[in-house]
């Protein structure tokens, strides 16, 4: 398939879609299943290239993999796991970041793990040392490589004490499925405790883990000997289903979001109803609308869980361009995720980027010199455009902005949508979308 697509706006979305199992969950759960001493069952799994790469990896390690993409249901037989071919991880990899959560796993199974040089979206640092530090914490011996880091646990791996600098989502992954078969207990502070992240303590508790889960971000594992398989119905992509309301928004449309969910969603329907946003919610999912008349400028800050989530900032931006008067959004967790406003520039927003903290109080970037904060004027006219995809979000930020544009847009790059969007030319198509690969 042609890795362009041309995108004809102006035509508001009207339909429905439906989103399967949330990116940022299901590729976890299926590293979890390294850690059963039997086979697990993963259901509504979308089908993106994300589910092709880890498959690929846990095959390459001995895991017996059967998917069935249209019932969304996945099979991991991990009875026969073993070392990986240092060269087919590191070709299989590519540029994603998933194989350094199978250090954990593959530590206890096999008491080693190799991990490539990582890739992954250029929308900051995210540095894999924490990781590292992480596992050394437990037990592990970590030495740089040709082509990678090579790990190695002669003893069985044993539980830390460990307090993230920041509540990243990565590193409370990684020390999750890393401390549930490390001996004695394991205490995180200040963890991550995003939706996703109580999944996989789902996924991990079925699996015969023991974690608690306090209110002040402490997580604490007990380590125990043996995990058994598990059968689990991943949660819904609240961030696919966020931007469908966006482009919803964007383009003066409506759009029902089949497997959205209220609960998981909240901060964004709120923020989604400041700006002008109408939507409406039943036991299948979310519809949202363009209200019929102007949109409200807004003040937006990310933030970790329960705050606004930073993969809903792009795409809404996009219908910030329409909104009447100055809108501004302070970003907070990732430095460099305004990227993607040159393209909007170059169709007509108007979008300025500052140094300084435009929230409610400073941040980690305030002082290191970052464009993290954004004033958006509006409404403004957008107009087609050449445009690059420049990471799985911004990507699917261009498309909204080439769907509400005038004229016909050329988006180049946009097999990185395919990522985390699961077969997203279909859903546009079914909403009215004149889009055409080409």
């Amino acid at each position: 398939m042609t890795d362009l697509l041309r995108v004809t706006g102006g035509t508001p979305l009207q339909g429905t879609i439906t989103v399967r199992g949330a990116k940022n969950f299901v590729s976890k759960a299926m590293v979890a299943s390294l850690l059963g001493q039997c086979p697990s069952v993963l259901r509504n799994v979308p089908q993106i290239r994300d589910v092709s790469v880890v498959s690929g990896l846990l095959s390459l390690h001995g895991v017996d993999v059967a998917y069935n993409p249209e019932a969304g249901e996945l099979r991991l037989d991990p009875s026969n796991v073993k070392r990986g071919e240092t060269a087919e991880i590191d070709a299989h990899a590519g540029a994603s970041r998933i194989p350094i959560l199978f250090c954990g796993p593959l530590l206890h199974r096999l008491g080693e793990a190799f991990i490539p040089d990582l890739g992954g979206c250029h929308i900051g640092d995210r540095p894999i040392d924490f990781h590292l530090e992480a596992l050394r914490g437990f037990g592990a011996a970590v030495e740089k490589g040709e082509g990678g880091i090579y790990l190695s646990a002669p003893r069985r791996l044993r539980g830390t004490k460990m307090a993230l600098p920041y509540p990243s989502v990565g590193a409370t992954e990684q020390l999750l499925l890393t401390a549930v078969k490390a001996e004695g207990l394991t205490e995180i502070s200040n963890a991550a405790i995003e939706p996703e992240i109580i999944d996989l303590i789902c996924v991990l508790q079925k699996m015969g883990a023991i974690i608690s889960v306090d209110t002040d971000r402490v997580i604490r594992i007990e380590g125990v000997d043996e995990l058994s398989g598990y059968d689990h119905t991943a949660l819904g992509d609240r961030i696919e289903a966020a931007s469908w309301a966006s482009a919803a928004l964007a383009t003066g449309g409506d759009v029902t979001v089949r497997g959205a969910s209220q609960a998981s969603m909240m901060t964004f329907l709120n923020t989604f109803r400041k700006v002008g946003g109408k939507f409406h919610i039943d036991d299948d999912g979310i519809s949202f609308r363009h209200p019929g008349t102007q949109l409200q400028s807004i003040v937006l800050e990310t933030d970790v869980h329960p705050g606004f989530m930073t993969d809903w900032q792009q795409p809404l931006v996009v219908a910030l361009t329409q909104a009447t008067g100055l809108s501004i959004v302070h970003e907070t967790v990732y430095e460099k995720r305004f990227g993607f406003t040159k393209a909007l520039r170059k169709m007509g927003a108007n979008i300025q980027l500052y140094r300084e903290c435009l929230g409610g109080s400073p941040c980690r970037f305030g002082q290191r010199n970052f464009h993290h904060s954004a004033v958006v004027s509006g409404p403004t006219p957008l107009e087609a455009a050449d445009i690059e995809v420049p990471d799985l979000r911004g990507g699917f930020s261009h498309l909204i902005a080439a769907l509400s544009a005038h004229g016909t847009s050329t988006v180049r790059g946009i097999s990185l949508i395919d990522r985390g969007y699961e077969n997203f030319q279909g859903k546009l198509e079914a909403l009215g979308a004149d889009v055409e690969r080409g």
